[in-house]
């Protein structure tokens, strides 16, 4: 009963927070150990996290419970340049000026368990968190003649992964994980693009609507010669219900389903007491209208909210990871890492993405643990450089608008060897 008690807890505390942003709206990874590394582990796990990047990894964790806790910190402001005073009939300009977002603060728990039920088998749980595109503009920003009223999104969402592994070898093993997952989403203040929607009522200012999906990860991982291991895993496209608050916005009356994608990695152990670790993760935000269909020519055939509409433009994302551990002895282990993905959104498309402005390219990632008995404490810093997108407004000729976001972030976890 204390551990069925335990779990609910912890989907509790995730269902409660907004999940963070940094490869356009997925985390740099998942779990302090692998975040450390700047997300590499497709073919190294940890950590009962593991799941959230390849359910195989867990036949080679043990028996551990881990709960880890990330603050992340992005920072995002858009500025315009240019306009009329007086816009002729079909154009959509903005008020002039920088405006940065209130919400900068995120707090982002993570939960693991695993357990060896025979000596092929294991079966465990993960719960993971990614999303938090949470912006809070402190202006009307597509309602400039509005007297009050801040403009954003806010959306988030927690994935429950339990994983059963196979170990069909001494060091090969397959995993499997249906993945539950519930999202919810609001977004204030853009009912400027009434007449673009096909349910201008369900558009905008709906308050929050939730959604529950359903999908399927699937890994492999293990030895492929000396020193050096393998892994590759998939997660469907998740299939949500729609938002019907939000119908009126988002392509396919609501619908928003999340992106399929692909991790694949190689570690070596190249001495004694260190290892490097190669990922790569690939992204299909395109094969998700809401999010993938660029504004034009959409709008100019097809409402908001309608099959086909405009979404935000995000083009697929394919990120590099290379990460590092240097274990100096059995008590201590220290990592660092770096990534590069280049960021999802075109030049074209930065008027609707003032409200998702994920456009951080690289991430710079340092780590620790230290080993008590039974006990695991490990730590992350990140730093995300700042990084612009300026496109001119396709609905305001002559107009320029610029994104610009940069992120830090830190973790900490504890992991208890049952």
């Amino acid at each position: 009963m204390n551990r069925i008690y335990a779990v609910g807890l912890v989907v509790g505390m995730l269902v409660s927070f907004d999940a963070a942003a940094t490869n356009g709206y997925f985390s740099h990874g998942w779990g302090t150990i692998s975040m450390g590394m700047a997300g590499a582990g497709t073919a190294w796990s940890q950590d009962s996290l593991a799941a959230a990047a390849n359910p195989a990894g867990m036949a080679f964790v043990g028996d551990r419970v881990d709960v880890g806790a990330e603050w992340f910190s992005p920072r995002r402001e858009y500025a315009v340049e240019g306009g009329m005073t007086a816009p002729p009939p079909g154009t959509f300009f903005l008020e002039p000026g920088k405006v940065t977002s209130n919400a900068e603060h995120f707090i982002i728990p993570d939960f693991g368990y695993n357990r060896q039920i025979s000596e092929r088998h294991t079966v465990g749980l993960t719960i993971f968190a990614n999303g938090g595109m949470r912006t809070d503009y402190p202006k009307s920003t597509f309602c400039p003649p509005c007297a009050d009223g801040d403009t954003g999104v806010d959306l988030a969402q927690v994935f429950i992964a339990p994983t059963w592994t196979f170990r069909f070898a001494e060091d090969q093993a397959l995993g499997v994980s249906p993945i539950i997952a519930w999202q919810r989403f609001e977004i204030e203040n853009v009912g400027s693009f009434a007449p673009f929607s096909s349910d201008p009522q369900n558009l905008s200012d709906r308050g929050f609507d939730k959604s529950w999906g359903f999908g399927l990860q699937i890994g492999w991982q293990g030895a492929l010669g000396a020193g050096v291991r393998g892994g590759i895993s998939y997660r469907s496209k998740i299939y949500m219900q729609a938002f019907n608050r939000y119908r009126g916005l988002f392509a396919e009356q609501g619908d928003f389903d999340i992106p399929p994608m692909i991790n694949a990695g190689l570690a070596w152990k190249f001495t004694p007491n260190q290892h490097l670790l190669l990922d790569i993760q690939h992204v299909a935000y395109s094969e998700i209208d809401a999010v993938g269909n660029p504004m034009l020519p959409h709008l100019q055939l097809a409402r908001l909210g309608d099959d086909d509409g405009a979404g935000f433009g995000w083009d697929d994302v394919t990120t590099l990871k290379l990460g590092w551990q240097w274990d100096p002895n059995e008590r201590h282990a220290w990592r660092a890492g770096v990534s590069y993905g280049e960021q999802p959104i075109p030049d074209s498309e930065v008027l609707f993405n003032i409200l998702a402005p994920g456009v951080p390219e690289w991430h710079f990632t340092g780590g620790f643990t230290h080993r008590f008995e039974r006990l695991e404490l490990s730590g992350m810093v990140f730093y995300a450089p700042s990084k612009s997108v300026t496109g001119n407004n396709p609905l305001g000729p002559g107009q320029e608008i610029t994104l610009r976001m940069y992120q830090v972030g830190a973790s900490v976890s504890l992991g208890w060897k049952l």
